[in-house]
């Protein structure tokens, strides 16, 4: 009786753990774009031209120009790919923006300045609960909860185009 105890007990534990656990899978259509509309606070997770997932957002702590320099606190805008992950994120869990490209890149040389970069997708840990809305220095912030989500369906290589 014991042993039948102790093996029901383990493998129910081991079930709640996997179901707790912050990498889920997507069997769905594929993400072929993320779309973020800055001046909206939305993200778009698209399939050809159709909406799978939209979120609300939080963003830079200045959102509404276009990244320029390291350190503004501003949300960069134009087309980027989504070209790393972190499953170890401060943030949770986080999928890194490309930012800066070429023109980026070009802009900031001609300014003098540094273009800045670290811009990713993520999560809101508890310590920013009460942030308020934009309250990054520059990234697109969703719930933990919804992070994972888009963590499992969106994946490197995925175009992303961030709108004013």
């Amino acid at each position: 009786m014991n042993r039948r105890f102790l093996i029901l007990s383990t493998t129910a534990a081991l079930m709640l753990s996997a179901c707790s656990s912050k990498f889920k899978s997507y069997n769905g259509p594929q993400v072929t774009r993320v779309i973020v509309f800055k001046g909206q606070r939305k993200m778009h997770l698209m399939h050809k031209g159709k909406a799978l997932r939209s979120y609300d957002i939080d963003l830079g702590f200045a959102p509404y120009e276009h990244k320029f320099e390291e350190g503004d606190g501003r949300t960069p805008e134009g087309e980027y790919i989504i070209d790393r992950r972190n499953p170890n994120s401060s943030f949770h869990l986080s999928l890194g923006i490309d930012y800066p490209n070429a023109q980026d890149i070009a802009k900031a040389r001609a300014a003098g300045v540094s273009p800045g970069g670290d811009i990713f997708i993520h999560g809101r840990p508890d310590r920013y609960a009460k942030a308020g809305p934009d309250w990054t220095a520059g990234c697109i912030a969703v719930s933990n909860k919804e992070m994972e989500r888009i963590y499992a369906m969106v994946k490197n290589g995925t175009p992303i185009s961030i709108y004013p």
